[in-house]
Parts: C-alpha cells; sequence; structure tokens
C-alpha cells in the first residue's frame, strides 16, 4: 500500500510564552498573524527576534504562534553550532536540560536557561489517517525522499497523532537541503 506524505521543512523559529512575549514586544503585546501554517492553529507571525548565543547571532528570525507554555527556539545543527551552541535533537515541548540563548526584541530581552533544540523528524497525522496507514502514535517509521540525485531515507522518523493535526512530515533545513526537497514535495513512508 502507498503512503504518501508531503514533506515541508521548517526553517528556524521561535516559540514564545506570555511572560517572554510581554518582555520581548511590551506588556499586552498580541502576536500579528501573517499567514497559517499547515498544521491548524499555527501560524507565522510578523515579529522577529535576534537569537545570540556563545559566538554570534542569528537576526530576523521568525516567531510562530500562538504563544506556547514555554519559550523554545528551533535550530537546525548548522545554525546552533554558528552560535556556539550544541542543542540536542527533540520533539517540540521537549526542553528541559536543553542549552539557553539571549533572545531580543524591540522592547527587551530574555534569556532562557534552557529551550534550544533541532526538532526531531516527524509526521503529523490525524487518527483517521494513521488509521489508514496502520501507523500508531509515537511509532517511529522510514520515510523515503525521491528527489532528482538525491534519494534519501530517513529512519527514526516520529509518528505524532491528534485529531487537530493535518497530514504532513516536518525536517529542518539541513535535513531538506541534504535531500534537495522543494515546496510541494512528497515522500513516501516505508515504516
Amino acid at each position: 500500500m502507498s503512503k504518501p506524505v508531503l514533506v515541508e521543512v521548517s526553517a528556524r523559529h521561535v516559540h514564545v510564552s506570555r511572560k517572554d512575549l510581554d518582555i520581548l514586544f511590551g506588556e499586552g503585546y498580541e502576536l500579528r498573524y501573517t499567514k497559517e501554517l499547515s498544521q491548524p492553529g499555527q501560524f507565522a507571525c510578523e515579529e522577529r527576534v535576534t537569537v545570540t548565543g556563545p559566538k554570534r547571532e542569528l537576526k530576523n528570525v521568525i516567531i510562530l504562534g500562538p504563544v506556547r507554555p514555554a519559550t523554545q527556539v528551533e535550530l537546525s545543527l548548522t545554525d546552533a553550532r554558528g552560535l556556539g551552541l550544541v542543542p540536542p535533537v527533540r520533539e517540540s515541548g521537549d526542553i528541559e536540560g536543553t542549552p539557553g540563548c539571549k533572545i531580543t526584541g524591540p522592547a527587551g530581552e530574555v534569556e532562557p536557561s534552557c529551550g534550544v533544540i533541532a526538532a526531531k523528524r516527524h509526521i503529523h497525522l490525524t487518527p483517521k489517517d494513521a488509521e489508514g496507514y496502520n501507523l500508531k502514535d509515537r511509532q517511529t517509521v522510514k520515510v523515503a525522499i525521491d528527489s532528482e540525485n538525491r534519494r534519501t531515507v530517513y529512519d527514526d522518523v516520529v509518528v505524532r497523532v491528534n485529531e487537530n493535526f493535518r497530514l504532513a512530515m516536518h525536517i529542518d533545513t539541513d535535513e531538506g537541503n541534504a535531500a534537495g526537497v522543494t515546496p510541494g514535495f512528497v515522500g513516501e513512508i516505508i515504516d
């Protein structure tokens, strides 16, 4: 049975807590929506921040909404090394024991003690999609990327099932560039 999946490259970004948003942009500030992302309820914002590590800084890093319980910075391993950081590869939200960094906005700066990760590659599925593909939440699978002259098979891809998801695989820019992924690219889940 064929198991196609849209493959999306997730570039560097920041998720902010309400407390940190108030410090970075001013008390009571609300994120300004620019466009919906593939996952329902998630959106790109107009707001940009500077992320600083021990070696250098990255300017104009996008914030993704809505606000979250904890601030989190998602970088490719290449971005992180350039900043002088060594983040673990983790699922979004799993930030305990990760390195921190400085985040600067127009109204102030925050220095969370943790929160920098390289996002683990994963697939979002609805329960119906998961049932149709015979997959279970938290399972790991392989996904074949058959781009021109760059066939790649990604192993250890986490399956995440939730009724609020839309079928899509997310990889970071290092992984996307290595496999030659372009917008609208479709891979194949091969378990």
